[in-house]
């Protein structure tokens, strides 16, 4: 198939979907980006992929844009990009992701390709396969093609891109994601060993990660004071510890029985929500120390995160920490790091949950008459007094 020919529809108004097809459509190549909760695929055009730099100021002018429904995008694209919004806890995640993939397959055709970026636990990728063949009576890897393109969320700088495949990469599929990563550290593997590979460096991530979150628990003022300045964890935050949450999780549905590699999941899923009974019952001990009353307090979740992202993880857990402070303080509000902490008579508590969200808040409110709570493994306390 000629470049001059080529047609790209991606699946998913989310911030990963929306980076791949504004770097697409910025080399010419023709993109039409779906919005999978309202059904209509948008085109975008280089023009406006230079103009909006993020998927949130592209939503906003959604309506000087062009629609068309999302059946006849797949129908004409030579490649589909699979990047939904998933807002489902799991284990109902599952079976929504799965929905979204069919409503792809039902409309691809012969010699396209499909690329899925959503991270799969273990034969999910072989699972996909055979639907496709079933569903479309074509062969995958002979008349229409399929990879696994799993993307973190976590940062790049530790994670290489992988693609697996049951071919060759396509020329022009090469040609369309060079330069979409840092360095062009794209590597190509087998479907198999790209899932094998992927969980790996997950587990890897979690298990520098969760121990010092469950140990930091135990820890005292002479453990503090006696840390090195190498062992710092200020910079491990409550965003760190969920940011591969759905990556765990979706591993985890893969496997059946018991056996060492579950239990690892298991653990490191029980980590998150372990450190969030912890943090609230920190804040419980925080409200007995200075005498404050629940009713003359109010809580502040700072909390800065991409609402578009595809994992919903983030979304999810800011909800359940809310609920579990409201236990304690009936007067609960989330934020992200830019707010008006003089328009409160209440005495504030503000939780920062990532490092961007406290580095702020220090420099935008240097005089407010708050308690600063660092969502850390150490869970650092500062009170700005004015």
């Amino acid at each position: 198939m000629s470049a001059s020919s080529l047609k790209v529809a991606v699946y998913g108004l989310s911030t990963e979907g929306y980076k791949i097809a504004s770097h697409i459509s910025k080399k010419g190549i023709p993109v039409s980006i779906i919005d999978d909760s309202s059904g209509m695929a948008i085109t975008l055009k280089p023009d406006i992929a230079k103009t909006y730099s993020s998927v949130t100021s592209f939503i906003q002018d959604e309506t000087l844009l062009d629609f068309e429904p999302f059946d006849v995008a797949i129908n004409n694209a030579s490649f589909i990009f699979f990047t939904p919004r998933i807002r489902k806890s799991w284990p109902d995640a599952k079976n929504h992701i799965g929905s979204k993939f069919q409503d792809v397959i039902k409309h691809v055709n012969k010699d396209s390709s499909i690329i899925n970026t959503v991270p799969t636990g273990f034969g999910a990728n072989n699972e996909n396969i055979t639907l496709i063949e079933h569903r479309t009576g074509l062969n995958v890897g002979k008349n229409i093609f399929y990879h696994y393109m799993p993307i973190s969320s976590i940062s790049s700088t530790v994670f290489d891109a992988i693609i697996g495949t049951r071919s060759e990469v396509n020329t022009n599929l090469e040609s369309m994601l060079s330069e979409l990563y840092p360095d062009n550290t794209l590597k190509v593997a087998d479907i198999e060993s790209a899932e094998y590979f992927y969980c790996i460096r997950i587990l890897r991530h979690y298990g520098l990660m969760s121990p010092i979150f469950e140990i930091c628990k135990f820890a005292d003022s002479s453990f503090q004071s006696q840390m090195m300045e190498s062992l710092s964890f200020d910079d491990l935050y409550l965003d760190d510890l969920v940011s591969g949450l759905f990556d765990l999780n979706t591993i985890l549905s893969s496997l059946t029985g018991i056996s060492p590699l579950t239990l690892l999941l298991k653990g490191n899923i029980a980590t998150v929500e372990n450190y969030i009974k912890y943090l609230t019952e920190q804040i419980k001990i925080i409200l007995k120390k200075y005498e404050l009353k629940a009713s003359k307090t109010k809580a502040i979740i700072s909390w800065t995160f991409d609402p578009n992202e595809m994992r919903g993880d983030r979304l999810e857990i800011i909800s359940r920490l809310e609920s579990r402070l409201k236990d304690y303080v009936g007067d609960v509000e989330r934020h992200d790091s830019i707010f008006d902490f003089y328009s409160s008579e209440k005495k504030l508590i503000v939780v920062s949950c990532s490092k961007i969200d406290f580095e702020r808040i220090n420099k935008n409110n240097p005089n407010s008459e708050i308690i600063i709570v660092k969502a850390t493994p150490l869970l650092g306390e500062s009170s700005m007094q004015s």
